[in-house]
């Protein structure tokens, strides 16, 4: 499950796990590979510098972010660090997943899953999103920064309709919260009825064998390539 800053995937991540997903977070996944004597922190604060520390030693992301939306070389640098990292941590949780066996599907919250080229690695994406105007609104809500400073956040993530071409599912929360859960109920389905369809079938052929009755379930989005 991927999406845009401020779209709202916390929300979903939330409803998911009331319906028995299993959400690994992304975003906390790397907070605790930042942590001080983890792998990442060393070589962050050697790219950074010891400002970006505060008194405990752990590192401040409220420093670390204005840095990392602005210069693009820093994002790649920590991209490059910390994606691979995560993976493999949600490589272990499936294997351990596995071998309790008593979790169906297991849904990654990360918002740079198509950036970092990783959607691959997924029997199915699903893109949460809203409109530009209610993301600015969150955004601005969420983190008390201007209009400018949001549209500066949202103009570094690929925009929406780009991420929504690698959408197998894509839920709009732009409307009210009843709205988006009818949405989650819907999307949920259809991830179980793809489990149950066949669970090692890849995406195209599962979008070439199922019939999904759109009247029910949300449309399957066209990717190029």
């Amino acid at each position: 499950m991927t999406g845009g800053i401020a779209c709202g995937k916390s929300v979903i991540s939330r409803l998911l796990e009331e319906k028995g997903f299993f959400v690994h977070s992304a975003d906390k996944a790397a907070h605790d590979l930042m942590s001080p004597g983890r792998p990442a922190w060393k070589k962050i604060v050697a790219r950074f510098g010891r400002d970006i520390l505060r008194q405990d030693r752990t590192i401040d992301r409220a420093r670390l972010a204005p840095v990392v939306f602005s210069d693009p070389s820093a994002r790649r640098f920590l991209d490059k660090l910390l994606h691979p990292l995560v993976l493999k941590e949600q490589e272990r949780i499936l294997r351990r997943l596995e071998r309790e066996g008593r979790v169906r599907i297991f849904v990654s919250e990360a918002a740079l899953t198509v950036e970092a080229g990783y959607a691959r690695h997924f029997d199915r994406v699903v893109v949460v999103h809203c409109s530009k105007f209610e993301q600015v609104r969150r955004l601005r809500e969420r983190d008390g920064i201007g209009r400018a400073a949001a549209l500066r956040k949202i103009g570094a993530q690929m925009p929406r309709k780009e991420k929504l071409r690698h959408a197998d599912y894509a839920i709009d929360t732009t409307g009210s919260l009843g709205e988006t859960i009818e949405q989650v109920e819907r999307v949920s389905a259809c991830l179980h009825q793809d489990a149950e369809f066949n669970p090692f079938a890849s995406r195209a052929e599962a979008r070439d064998m199922l019939r999904v009755d759109t009247e029910h379930y949300p449309p399957r989005f066209k990717k190029s390539g």
